[in-house]
């Protein structure tokens, strides 16, 4: 007996992990439910606790140049404290709560070659076997739907979007690093930007929207970054005229002077100062929000081609060891 639990600890006859996650994509500062099913090993097994982490494929700029790596972010304990038979089956149903600051991995059912996974962790004998690796998808927030509704509707084309680590200064950031989707600009701003990024910061109480160009340079001066930032409440989206409110943001940004260099990399200081505008409930009731297929229409395009591969690893606190592929394939990253 002592030594099947000791393979079972090596993972040789132990119990088996499967999670399932219930159907349909989560948002941020909402809830995640599904269950994690148990097949108790060869031998009896005392189950000591059970925990889901978030994992996340993020960017790090360093010396050398850029790496990505796994980066854990939450962390759940949702059960344990109890003996598996031999050849038993129990499933534990869990419901957690996604932080608001979670990247959105998809805009209209189209994917943004964003990786997240809940990565499920059991704790059996002293030994812990990291069990199970599931696809985590998260839909935009109502504001963020509708402000990447109005980027698309404007003329901008989403080009791609990534995670990197570090913080952005001045803003309220929690995570160790944030999301970057990244635009093309509207045919009436390519003269003067390459290239805009926008970011969400949600919190419980509403969200931070930080807006960067990159500016062209003229004959006397050369290109920089431009940044601004704004709040919007996440009530009342649906009373605002989302068109007009972003487009304003962006001719802010674009004509934009006193900003200069880009987001704070690992904490260190406050670069720049940031425009910053409040829109919420009973602002600029001008029609309301349009949904269509601008934004969507880009992102089916532009996300066709992005990249999902691991290229490497990066040294931090909070980064894990790389999970196989993740999420290269689904079905390789589910034997990871």
């Amino acid at each position: 007996m002592v030594f099947k639990r000791l393979l079972g600890s090596l993972g040789v006859g132990g119990p088996k992990v499967d999670t399932v996650l219930d159907p349909g994509a989560a948002r941020p500062g909402g809830a995640l439910t599904g269950q994690v099913h148990l097949k108790g090993g060869d031998a009896d097994f005392d189950i000591e606790h059970i925990t889901l982490e978030f994992v996340a494929r993020v960017e790090a700029e360093h010396g050398e140049g850029e790496s990505e790596g796994v980066v854990a972010f939450e962390r759940f304990t949702i059960g344990g404290g109890f003996r598996l038979g031999a050849g038993q089956q129990h499933s534990v149903p869990f419901t957690v709560m996604v932080p608001w600051e979670t990247p959105i991995t998809e805009l209209y059912g189209q994917g943004l070659g964003i990786a997240l996974g809940v990565r499920t962790e059991l704790a059996v004998a002293g030994a812990k076997d990291n069990g199970d690796l599931d696809q985590l998808a998260i839909a935009p927030l109502p504001a963020q739907e509708a402000i990447l509704e109005a980027l698309g509707q404007l003329g901008c084309g989403f080009k791609s979007a990534d995670l990197e680590y570090g913080r952005i200064g001045g803003t309220g950031q929690q995570l160790p690093f944030y999301q970057e989707i990244e635009l093309a600009p509207a045919p009436q701003y390519a003269q003067q930007v390459n290239e805009i990024e926008v970011t969400f910061l949600a919190n419980p109480g509403g969200m931070e929207v930080v807006l960067e160009a990159d500016k062209r340079g003229g004959f006397f001066s050369s290109g920089h970054d431009a940044v601004t930032r704004f709040s919007v409440a996440h009530d009342g989206v649906e009373h605002q005229d989302w068109n007009s409110i972003v487009d304003g943001w962006i001719r802010q940004l674009v004509g934009h002077r006193a900003s200069h260099g880009s987001h704070a990399a690992y904490g260190h200081g406050d670069p720049h100062a940031h425009g910053h505008g409040h829109y919420g409930h009973g602002d600029h009731h001008h029609g309301g929000h349009r949904s269509g297929p601008g934004m969507g229409t880009a992102v089916a395009a532009g996300a066709a081609g992005l990249a999902v591969g691991v290229v490497g690893g990066m040294v931090a606190a909070e980064v894990v060891d790389e999970v196989g592929d993740f999420f290269e394939g689904d079905e390789e990253a589910e034997e990871g």
